[in-house]
């Protein structure tokens, strides 16, 4: 919040609205508080619950853009600094038909990090996501702003991206425009639950199936698909007594669980804890990414692999 009070705008020009998508007693406190200081250097900031039976952080992002003033929208995260000049070299960018900027975002890292950082490092290769990002107003009224069947950070600003390239408009990027995104503390075994994102994916592909594929995962995830097979033969052995069998597939599902977790290791620390969580999750994450994304398929009604 101090970020977005201090950045080289006036303050006059722009508002700040916060999305509370949790409807938390305490952000709001948080946020009247700091309104009352701010009114005072000229600023506006401006509370509001998310309280429908639609959660989400595309429902959040939609309840701040409709209830919004000005024809510039720009969005950030809860848990990202702007730098000074982040807004203004934003604005700038909407320039002729241009509906939609997207801004650099810098991820911080330490010298030894774990897996889990070092994915969450990528934003910074991302396109168009709502960690810094702006659009006019009318081209979210066009396409009628976020997909709220998006319920977890995951998707639904791709999802608008594409929709928006898909209505032939115009989004640049403005490098300039510039978000701190530092990396969120979070608990072992964070990975297991990042799976549940390819719930998600399956909406995307139903929506954008040639984005997709051009943009996000250009062939199915075969290795996914070859270690549950072998893990299935090695059950399927173990149950008949074909021990022959059973013993090649271990064989087989051991090396590329081991293969899995080199891949995953390669960048990041080597420290014994994090080698550890990454061998145990490396032989959970295949079935389960599998099982988020069949379900996925049979939510949406949509089939692929």
């Amino acid at each position: 919040m101090r970020a977005l009070l201090s950045l080289d705008y006036d303050p006059a020009e722009y508002e700040i609205l916060i999305a509370d998508d949790a409807n938390s007693a305490v952000t709001r406190q948080q946020v009247e508080d700091c309104a009352r200081s701010a009114e005072l250097m000229g600023h506006t900031v401006r509370y509001l619950a998310i309280t429908g039976s639609v959660h989400g952080p595309a429902a959040a992002r939609n309840a701040g853009w409709r209830q919004a003033q000005a024809d510039i929208i720009a969005f950030t995260d809860d848990d990202c600094i702007a730098e000074l000049n982040w807004l203004r070299a934003g604005v700038a960018a909407f320039v002729d038909d241009v509906v939609g900027v997207s801004g650099k975002i810098v991820v911080p890292l330490q010298h030894e990090y774990t897996e889990y950082e070092y994915k969450a490092s990528l934003l910074s290769q991302a396109e168009f996501v709502t960690a810094n990002c702006f659009y006019r107003r009318s081209a979210l009224q066009q396409v009628g702003g976020f997909d709220e069947r998006f319920r977890v950070a995951c998707c639904e600003d791709r999802d608008l991206f594409f929709t928006l390239l898909e209505h032939n408009l115009i989004c640049v990027k403005a490098l300039e425009a510039v978000i701190l995104h530092p990396v969120r503390p979070t608990h072992r075994g964070s990975s297991l639950r990042q799976q549940q994102k390819s719930f998600y994916q399956a909406l995307l592909f139903k929506k954008h199936p040639a984005l997709y594929r051009q943009r996000i995962q250009p062939t199915p995830p075969w290795n996914y698909y070859c270690i549950l097979g072998v893990l299935l033969l090695l059950i399927l052995g173990i149950v008949a007594k074909l021990w022959l069998l059973a013993g090649i597939a271990l064989c087989a599902w051991l090396y590329m669980i081991a293969r899995l977790c080199i891949q995953r290791l390669q960048k990041t620390s080597r420290k014994p804890e994090h080698v550890f969580e990454m061998i145990i999750t490396s032989t959970l994450i295949p079935p389960l990414s599998l099982f988020w994304r069949w379900l996925g398929m049979l939510r949406f009604g949509v089939f692929y692999l």
